[in-house]
């Protein structure tokens, strides 16, 4: 596959499922063109597996090119995020940039809904047709298991079981884990598979959970829509994504003591420094810590 092809994807899982903004996928895009750009002209033989002494000299010709070391910095970083996409989606069998030196990956605190805000969100799913509890169902699953967006789409029938109340999710990487979907989310699926499915599926068949009108998978495109249609609806001025609710859901278990190693099986994070991004408190939760236990408040 093209290495422009595979950017592309890369952006549009970025904007889709990480729900990244313009700018910053704009920002990759650029700095991802411009060692697509190196690697033709210095006619590199294996595109997707550069050894590091091509990775450096692509290092040494943006430094030729006067860019700024912040610069040079966020090319580097955008070439680690991409690879270790691509060993993700097991385009290639190991991570070539693993062993190149970098600054420190950007860490930056998610948005998130307050616990109220996500109540409006969801209070306002609530019309009768069969696309609302599909919309109703969807959205209390995804806030009430974290699930991502892709995993949520390729969820088929045999992954719920309504009776004990868990999802059977597959993450990346083909990672299976299993999450419990709480009683709200457990009765809007219950209503949606049991007498609103049918009605999208038209005397179809399907294995997937959540159809479009048509009685097909509903898209990631789909969701994303949704969910900023529905924020309007709530009058949430925030720009949310679908990952907005996964971060939602990681942080309020967080703040309600939840253990971290809990909260990264349940988000299917292969390392728990990924999950420790969410160990970010509110002002006043820790204010309230430290009046509780410091011996002199």
């Amino acid at each position: 596959m093209k290495l422009e092809k595979l950017i592309d994807e890369f952006l549009d899982y970025l904007s889709l499922e990480r729900g990244l903004s313009v700018n910053t996928t704009a920002a990759y895009r650029n700095d991802l063109l411009k060692f697509s750009r190196f690697a033709a002209d210095k006619k590199i033989n294996d595109i997707l597996l550069p050894s590091r002494d091509e990775f450096v000299g692509f290092i040494y010709d943006l430094k030729e090119q006067k860019l700024k070391p912040n610069s040079i910095a966020r090319n580097i970083v955008a070439l680690k995020v991409f690879y270790r996409y691509l060993v993700s989606q097991r385009y290639v069998p190991v991570d070539p940039t693993e062993l190149l030196e970098s600054p420190r990956l950007w860490k930056y605190l998610p948005d998130i809904l307050s616990v109220a805000e996500v109540d409006s969100f969801l209070k306002v799913l609530r019309g009768t047709s069969a696309k609302d509890a599909r919309d109703r169902a969807c959205f209390e699953l995804m806030y009430a298991t974290g699930m991502r967006v892709s995993e949520l789409v390729n969820l088929t029938l045999t992954d719920i079981d309504l009776k004990l109340g868990v999802i059977r999710c597959l993450g990346k990487g083909q990672k299976e884990r299993i999450i419990p979907m709480g009683h709200l989310a457990q009765d809007a699926l219950t209503h949606y598979i049991g007498e609103a499915r049918p009605l999208l599926l038209k005397g179809r068949s399907s294995r997937h959970v959540f159809l479009s009108k048509s009685g097909s998978r509903i898209s990631r495109q789909m969701i994303w829509k949704l969910i900023r249609h529905y924020a309007l609806t709530a009058n949430i001025k925030k720009s949310i994504s679908p990952h907005t609710l996964r971060h939602s859901f990681a942080t309020h278990l967080l703040e309600r003591g939840a253990d971290l190693r809990i909260v990264q099986e349940l988000l299917g994070h292969s390392n728990i420094s990924t999950t420790q991004i969410y160990t970010h408190l509110n002002k006043d939760r820790l204010k309230s810590i430290h009046q509780k236990f410091h011996p002199r408040p």
